[in-house]
């Protein structure tokens, strides 16, 4: 058999397995000879177990978890974005109009401090930290806030030449996460039952 050959028969095997005219055996069969997948297939009742596991009741793991309040979450969309408050009771669960007001000041602060282009991920205010996470656009750079550390400053991006205009978007970033950790670790301290 010539290479014509072969490219074509490879490719009329393709085109049945795409085609979903093949038994499952046969495909996986056809792509084990060529070396293009060697996975096991996925099963249905795989789906149907994880459904299963979802609406039981989740099964403590060790003595720790005993007794500990399980951790609810409520999401609110205001202007766009989201804000999620955890917790172990309603109370906790409540929006203010100082956290609601925060939440817009950080937006407002990061789009007028940093960068205008940014596609912002949810916040989530915990009993003890606030976490934010997003992407800024035009340089292609993700950041992470974290108030429960000294310097809880992250950037994350793929091949970032070190110029000038990166150098500054960390110092605009790193001037903007002071200004996000003393808004919100007012916050967080407000939230704190005594």
């Amino acid at each position: 058999m010539n290479k014509y050959d072969e490219i074509k028969s490879l490719l009329n095997a393709s085109r049945r397995a795409l085609g979903g005219n093949l038994q499952e055996s046969q495909n996986r069969d056809i792509l084990k000879k060529y070396g293009l997948l060697t996975e096991q297939p996925v099963e249905k009742e795989l789906d149907q177990e994880f459904e299963e596991e979802k609406n039981e009741e989740p099964k403590k793991k060790d003595s720790e978890d005993i007794g500990k309040p399980r951790d609810k979450q409520k999401i609110f969309k205001i202007q766009g974005n989201i804000i999620v408050l955890h917790g172990t009771d309603e109370t906790d669960l409540q929006l203010t109009s100082d956290e609601k007001n925060a939440f817009i000041e950080s937006i407002d602060e990061f789009r007028n401090d940093v960068a205008e282009l940014v596609e912002f991920n949810k916040l989530n205010v915990f009993k003890e930290n606030v976490e934010w996470s997003g992407k800024v656009l035009e340089v292609n750079l993700e950041f992470f806030y974290t108030i429960n550390e000294p310097h809880g400053i992250y950037v994350n991006g793929e091949m970032v030449k070190l110029d000038q205009e990166y150098m500054e978007m960390v110092g605009k970033l790193q001037s903007n996460y002071e200004k996000f950790k003393n808004k919100w670790s007012k916050i967080v301290a407000s939230r704190q039952k005594p």
